[in-house]
């Protein structure tokens, strides 16, 4: 994970010269890594951080996302990334897993950018990663990453405004989240937003505390959610989860939600996969 270090200071050092808009031009590339094979202890260290068992022959659900991370901190720390890698804020994700990785297989992962789109609070890209083997797609992620700026008021409505969900999921469990979960969750994964790490370093980018990582909040509820090995997530992260907090774990089948009293920060759903769907 340190050889993301240099990409994070060099996303750092260009973040204040970019200039966010949905109309920018962005970079095109495909970036491909073959050869990839699991470090177990890694894996471990991953799963234990999350709440996943260890030592099962296949990867949790969201470990690929992992796996393409520096593959997507070398587009998103580039000069031609529009947009600034300081603050950005992941949103959404969904998952399509057609069959169920295992943990010693060998991989090829490519990263590349799908497109930017106006949100009423900046502007979002959409990243695509994806895993094969021998040449098949075996797992596809669709994440969204949200740069935080002034816009104008057709941005404004042209961002799709949620409308009043519906009723609260059952409550599963009662989690307290310890104020260092963002940085033990940076050291398996590599994500060492400082949003994530520090209260002060958190404040400069508006938040009182450190927050969460997204992707840590979704992996922590799938680690509670039984997964079939054709399976389809769509998870969307609705607020932040301050550090330290306690938040309520909610499910309900294969829909699940994460909340903070009345709040709402994580919601998610689980779906069989189905080969006419992908």
């Amino acid at each position: 994970m340190q050889t993301l270090l240099p990409l994070l200071a060099r996303g750092a050092v260009l973040s204040p010269f970019k200039r966010p808009r949905s109309d920018a031009a962005f970079p095109r590339d495909r970036l491909v890594l073959s050869g990839v094979r699991i470090d177990l202890a890694r894996l471990a260290a991953y799963e234990r951080a999350c709440g996943f068992p260890t030592g099962a022959d296949a990867l949790p659900l969201t470990y690929p996302h992992v796996l393409g991370f520096p593959l997507a901190m070398r587009i998103m720390a580039s000069r031609a990334f529009p947009l600034p890698l300081l603050g950005l804020v992941h949103t959404s994700i969904e998952v399509t897993r057609l069959r169920e990785p295992a943990a010693t297989g060998e991989y090829e992962l490519s990263v590349h950018v799908e497109g930017l789109t106006p949100h009423r609070r900046g502007t979002e890209a959409t990243v695509v990663t994806g895993a094969r083997v021998d040449g098949s797609l075996v797992w596809e992620s669709r994440s969204t990453y949200l740069a935080r700026h002034r816009t104008t008021a057709d941005a404004r409505t042209a961002a799709h405004v949620p409308s009043a969900g519906p009723k609260p999921l059952p409550v599963v469990a009662e989690w307290r989240l310890a104020g260092d979960v963002g940085r033990r969750y940076a050291a398996v994964s590599g994500d060492r937003n400082p949003i994530h790490l520090h209260p002060l370093t958190a404040r400069l980018f508006g938040f009182p505390r450190a927050i969460a990582h997204g992707m840590w909040t979704v992996a922590r509820c799938l680690a509670e959610q039984p997964a079939d090995a054709s399976v389809q997530l769509r998870a969307e992260f609705k607020s932040p989860v301050l550090l330290p907090g306690t938040v309520t774990y909610a499910a309900d089948g294969g829909r699940f939600e994460l909340r903070g009293g009345e709040r709402v920060h994580l919601t998610g759903e689980l779906r069989e996969h189905r080969a006419n769907s992908a």
